[in-house]
């Protein structure tokens, strides 16, 4: 099809954008387009041979023609009655008081409709319909859940080292090509760092990357800043030296997101940006030192900014170096050795224990199997997780005109995950 498409439009008066994407899609592989065709394919096909609603169960089964089952709680069936009574289609939001629902409620009648729909009649003669399409697709099964994750989260994360393919996509295309764009926010959430290419080397660039997405999150630098050597930093980056792996902003609640480093003008020598895979290095660390993971995962650290840009602060938390989810898996590293705090707030005998850890994370970290180096070059912009990804920098020789100038910015996931939902529904044309 996309051999097809190419050929036929390529010999057309198109936009060079476009152009350029429809010849790269004859060859283009994407991985997100199959995985995003295969989530739906069972839900359009769903249809219904039996339905029954055992009371001693409080549970409504449903036999699909696919010869599946599938069963749904009754207070969760009536808890998301989709009527106008019940839902405001509008705002696609419950109007169901909680108060007003029976923990304990069993349907009084079943019934099924042209084996597209189920009714229920409930103990208080109110009635729910649900479409098969929509049970099908919020089935309790370990299979479905999973599929469903995957959907609406793409939590699938690809592990990388020092032997790093640097994804690349033109700056121009994901600002004006929907397709692109999804390709572009797909594979920063897969492998969490993305180098767009051939951006102005102007400021202001990520302010139009921040409308591409939503908005940029404001921080206490500003909605956006300028990585440059200045005299008194207020910043360990806004010197020439070299800066270690780390994460902006863990001493913020809720860190960015998402960081974006548009270089404007590059230095000749050193300068060099040098990544790793924060949650390859916490995994391989697990398995390596599992008590040192422990700690990692346990202890609180303290954490402070002190300064003045986009205007004064003082700010001060505790983070944890690895935060993890219900499975002990690393969802966010929390790591700024310049900015971690004198104070520490454990016992003096697990000081040690912790430096000892922290060392071998690090060590991890720096070890020539993980970490890639590359230099940015003006116009590039590179786009990566800032829960994930640990960045650093070579030192560079200062002059007595600025050598090296970044912009920088930061998006919160929500808003990121949020654009990419939406791009979803225009490339696929799914809900």
């Amino acid at each position: 099809m996309w051999r097809l498409a190419a050929r036929v439009l390529l010999g057309t008066k198109v936009h060079p954008v476009t152009r350029r994407l429809l010849a790269g899609a004859a060859n283009l592989q994407c991985c997100w387009w199959g995985t995003a065709r295969r989530t739906y394919t069972g839900y359009m096909s769903a249809g219904i041979r039996k339905v029954e609603a055992p009371d001693a169960e409080h549970l409504v089964r449903v036999q699909w023609e696919d010869g599946s089952e599938s069963c749904y709680p009754c207070v969760w069936l009536r808890d998301n009655c989709q009527c106008p009574h019940c839902f405001l289609h509008s705002a696609k939001a419950r109007k169901l008081l909680f108060e007003d629902l029976d923990v304990d409620i069993v349907a009084k009648e079943v019934t099924l409709t042209d084996r597209r729909k189920i009714s229920i009649t409930w103990p208080d003669e109110h009635t729910s319909e649900y479409e098969a399409e929509w049970l099908k697709k919020r089935c309790f099964s370990e299979a479905a859940r999973a599929e469903m994750r995957e959907d609406l989260f793409l939590p699938e994360h690809q592990y990388w080292g020092s032997d790093l393919q640097l994804p690349k996509m033109p700056f121009e295309e994901i600002m004006y090509n929907d397709e692109s764009a999804y390709k572009w926010l797909c594979t920063l959430k897969k492998m969490g760092v993305v180098l767009l290419t051939g951006a102005a080397t102007r400021q202001g660039e990520l302010v139009k990357l921040g409308h591409r997405i939503g908005f940029l999150r404001l921080t206490f630098y500003g909605p956006t800043w300028q990585v440059q050597d200045k005299a008194d930093a207020n910043n360990v980056a806004y010197t020439t030296g070299k800066l270690c792996f780390h994460t902006d902003y863990p001493v913020l609640q809720h860190p960015p997101g998402v960081q974006f480093l548009h270089c404007i003008k590059q230095t000749a020598t050193g300068g060099e940006s040098e990544i790793v895979d924060g949650f390859h290095a916490a995994n391989k660390l697990k398995h390596q030192n599992p008590q040192a993971y422990q700690i990692l995962t346990s202890t609180a650290v303290d954490y402070t900014d002190i300064g003045v840009d986009y205007c004064d602060f003082a700010v001060q938390g505790k983070q944890r170096i690895i935060d993890v989810d219900y499975r002990g898996q690393a969802v966010r590293i929390n790591f700024n050795n310049a900015t971690r705090d004198t104070v520490f707030d454990i016992p003096a005998e697990e000081v040690r224990p912790f430096y000892a850890a922290l060392k071998e994370f690090n060590d991890l970290l720096n070890s020539t199997e993980h970490k890639f180096t590359f230099k940015l070059k003006p116009g590039d912009i590179v786009t990566f997780d800032n829960w994930r990804v640990l960045h650093g920098r070579s030192s560079y020789q200062s002059g007595s005109e600025v050598t090296r100038h970044l912009e920088g910015a930061y998006a919160d996931w929500d808003v990121v995950m949020s654009r990419l939902r939406l791009l979803r529904k225009r490339v696929l044309n799914r809900d």
